[in-house]
């Protein structure tokens, strides 16, 4: 393995804060155009010669950029991925440093998509450009797929994925964003862990809609469109999906047993042994913990009547829903039509993705990712957990068994809550290490 002070280039905040200041946000394309998204991929190329020079590149959908690393043998190659977008900023949030500035103090890199995900994309390109000035060839082919519209649910990955797929090539492993490494993934578990997604919730867009009789509101009859809706949605929200323990989350649970001592091991060694309490406990503290366990149901817009005055002939509500490994589409749409119980709200599925099966933890893949973490952050154990947003990974599952969500970066609480928030920043250490990552990983491909 080459040392970490041997062919690493300096000032990897400064290439970070450089992504950072061109604002690709691609909810916002329409408003700004293309050209910041042009200017990034010039960036990419300033940054990272050697990478653009000896590996192949091609794009899809015009934001997917797919690079190839030829290995030792192309069969069953890596792929790994981050994403370039970012969400858009409301300019009048009060933060320390400009969003779009990249500013470099104490520390850290500020800004927006220091986290999610330019901060990871800097890291993994930094690895390899390191790796190709040392000469390095890995064992495999090494993928590297970054995508331009992640935040937008666009059509890079998907694209790339769907031209990947049908050339027949079966990643051994995938590895995306998803978990980092944290201080506390539980208030009750005081452990460094690097929290590895190995199972994805399926995302799905519901679209209720109800009609009814128009006409003045001066003389309202009993059942207005917008009435209906309303019913349909408290009934919704009485009457929550089951809750249940994923094996994921019981090998969590599991795995915070087995490396913490005195009450917090006596609690998760519970948790972890009677699954069908332990899932009504979660859900009943609601938020994170809820999601954890159960498919979830948000209504998320509405929509009905044309004028205060006027009696609405139709009204609607757009339901996100997140599916909990297990679940299916077909399943939570029947579900959700038996809670409602009014065949006058139709329920129509407007787009959805199944939830991922769950990886196995007892591979060489897992064991990959885990050496990787304890080259770079020692203190810290690799646990597996669900992935409960949504990740470009999700078009790769259903062809490559191994796929994985993890970003070799440091995330405190402070740090997650600031990620499509206010305030959003990555250690310079954290950079650091995790190109440090990445490095080990990719060399330690096996043949």
């Amino acid at each position: 393995m080459i040392e970490a002070s041997t062919s690493v280039r300096p000032d990897i905040a400064e290439r970070l804060a450089r992504m950072v200041r061109v604002p690709t946000v691609s909810a916002e394309r329409d408003i700004r155009g293309v050209e910041p998204f042009d200017k990034f991929r010039a960036l990419l190329r300033e940054l990272y010669p050697r990478v653009h020079d000896e590996l192949t590149l091609e794009v899809f959908a015009e934001v997917g950029l797919l690079f190839r690393w030829t290995g030792r043998r192309s069969d069953e190659p890596v792929m790994l991925m981050a994403h370039w977008d970012v969400v858009p900023v409301d300019e009048t949030d009060p933060w320390t440093h400009p969003p779009f500035s990249g500013t470099i103090a104490g520390g850290s890199v500020w800004g927006r998509g220091t986290l999610d995900d330019k901060g990871q994309l800097c890291v993994l390109l930094d690895a390899v450009e390191n790796l190709l000035a040392a000469g390095f060839q890995p064992e495999r082919d090494v993928y590297l797929s970054l995508g331009g519209d992640e935040e937008s649910h666009g059509k890079g990955a998907q694209a790339t994925a769907a031209v990947v797929c049908e050339r027949g090539i079966r990643p051994w492993l995938v590895l995306d964003e998803g978990g980092a490494v944290t201080d506390a993934p539980l208030p009750i578990v005081p452990l460094p862990a690097a929290m590895v997604g190995v199972a994805e919730k399926g995302v799905l867009t519901l679209r209720l809609d109800a009609r009814g009789a128009g006409g003045h509101a001066s003389a309202p009859g009993r059942e207005l469109a917008t009435t209906r809706i309303a019913r349909a949605v408290r009934r919704l929200q009485r009457h929550p999906f089951p809750a249940r323990l994923s094996t994921s989350a019981r090998a969590m649970f599991s795995h915070f047993a087995e490396h913490t001592e005195g009450r917090p091991r006596r609690i998760t060694r519970a948790l972890a042994a009677v699954p069908p309490v332990t899932a009504r406990v979660l859900a009943a503290l609601g938020g994170e913990p809820a999601a954890m366990v159960r498919t979830t149901v948000a209504v998320t817009m509405l929509a009905g009547g044309t004028a205060s005055n006027v009696l609405p002939s139709q009204a609607s509500a757009t339901l996100n829903v997140r599916l909990a490994p297990g679940d299916s589409i077909a399943n939570a749409v029947a579900s959700i039509r038996r809670v409602i119980r009014d065949p006058q709200v139709s329920v129509s599925v407007v787009e959805g993705t199944e939830a991922s099966p769950e990886s196995a933890t007892d591979n060489a893949q897992w064991a990959l990712i885990r050496s990787a973490v304890s080259e770079t952050y020692p203190e810290a154990v690799t646990v597996p957990y669900v992935q409960m947003s949504a990740t470009d990974s999700r078009y790769y599952h259903v062809f490559s068994p191994a796929t994985y969500r993890f970003a070799p970066l440091l995330m405190t609480q402070r740090q997650r809550d600031a990620i499509h928030g206010v305030d959003e920043f990555v250690t310079i250490d954290s950079l650091e290490r995790g190109e440090r990552f990445y490095r080990h990983l990719i060399r330690s491909i096996p043949a």
